[in-house]
């Protein structure tokens, strides 16, 4: 006779007592390796790692219950990540959409990024069209849209933008089993478009909020990265190159790294232009050595 009290399939074979080594589970998953690979690549970002790490352990718990007969309803898994550009928004998608696809919430490990301009037409009967290939492109996988409240402009009630929402609400809700949609942008801006758009706030389960990077931070980025692409900067470079980042920290459009990357672009620039006006012949060496003169401490970076 069936015990009316069983609630699960473990219980029911007999299997409550079953030992399952959760450590070993995860690694097989390849999960660990992923997120091992994002604490490299990224510099700081403590809370959002952290934050990730927890979402990829309750993937895993829901995982383990699928597997072993327990009730669990598939996890709602849209996300909206907030923060100042260049703070690691699209790195960090690109390495949710590995981790789902690895414990099988997507068929395939696909990042699609789109922005207004690809979702929204400019006439009548323009937009559903448009909407619906980027939908096409990213189904099975991840969806990214960057800047998502310009889909919204409250100031104009015929702005076709609207048509898209309604296409996303639809989609994210009757497709969330095949299409994981990420919305992102700058929090104070994001608010409002969940404010606007309740029943998009309704489905999305993950908030992720991305901190600016501290001084430190972002010296270490460009540190990284001019070591990556075979530059070192010399004491005195290394100052003055300090004293140019902490002026950007200042300005209303610095963007992070992304700031960090164009200010090492024009470093670059300049120390080519030193280098052909000050000699026709270089040694290796200086090649590679970026010198103070080469950083332009009051330059207005974007």
């Amino acid at each position: 006779m069936a015990n009316p009290a069983c609630e699960s399939l473990i219980e029911c074979d007999g299997q409550e007592n079953v030992q399952i080594d959760l450590d070993q589970t995860f690694r097989e998953t390849k999960v660990q390796e992923i997120l091992d690979e994002l604490d490299r690549q990224l510099v700081g970002l403590q809370k959002v790692k952290a934050r990730i790490k927890e979402i990829a352990a309750f993937l895993m718990v829901d995982r383990l219950r699928r597997d072993w007969g327990l009730k669990a309803d598939r996890p709602v898994l849209h996300m909206s990540f907030t923060g100042r550009p260049g703070t690691g928004k699209t790195t960090v998608a690109m390495k949710m959409a590995q981790i789902l696809h690895c414990m099988g919430y997507i068929r395939r490990n696909h990042l699609v990024v789109a922005q207004r301009d690809d979702l929204v037409g400019q006439y009548v009967g323009h937009t559903a069209p448009k909407t619906k290939e980027v939908l096409k492109k990213a189904m099975g996988g991840v969806l990214f849209i960057d800047e998502a409240y310009y889909l919204f402009r409250k100031d104009n009630e015929r702005d076709y933008g609207q048509e898209t929402i309604e296409i996303l609400l639809q989609v994210m809700e009757n497709q969330k089993d095949d299409l994981v949609v990420i919305f992102a942008g700058y929090k104070e801006r994001m608010d409002e478009f969940y404010r606007m758009n309740p029943g998009m706030r309704s489905r999305v389960t993950h908030h992720i909020d991305f901190p600016d990077y501290l001084l430190d931070e972002l010296l270490q980025i460009g540190g990284i990265m001019l070591a990556q692409q075979g530059y070192y900067l010399d004491n005195a470079a290394s100052q003055a190159f300090r004293t140019l980042i902490e002026k950007q920290l200042a300005l209303p459009n610095f963007a992070n790294a992304r700031t960090v990357r164009n200010a090492i672009d024009l470093i670059k620039l300049r120390q080519a232009n030193r280098l052909f006006a000050n000699a026709g012949v270089v040694l290796k060496k200086d090649l590679a050595r970026i010198e103070a003169e080469d950083v332009p401490i009051d330059a207005d970076i974007a």
